[in-house]
């Protein structure tokens, strides 16, 4: 993990395309701003972990409706 110490207002740039800028400090929370192309998805770690979480049980609610299917045949 790269670590980097910034200010407010200072930013930092991912892969050529990708701008997060420290826009307020306040306390213990840091508000950041993103700017990226609108086809990349940006998420919080929270909200990314159940996205992920939904995804895995959908899948395999398709795998066991597959199997069902497979029986019938």
């Amino acid at each position: 993990m790269l670590a980097l110490s910034r200010k407010k207002n200072e930013a930092i740039i991912v892969n050529n395309n990708i701008e997060i800028t420290v826009l307020e400090i306040r306390g213990d929370q840091v508000k950041l701003g993103i700017a990226a192309p609108k086809e990349i998805p940006i998420y919080r770690q929270e909200v990314y972990a159940q996205i992920q979480a939904e995804n895995k049980k959908a899948t395999e609610a398709a795998g066991a409706n597959l199997d069902e299917l497979n029986k019938l045949m």
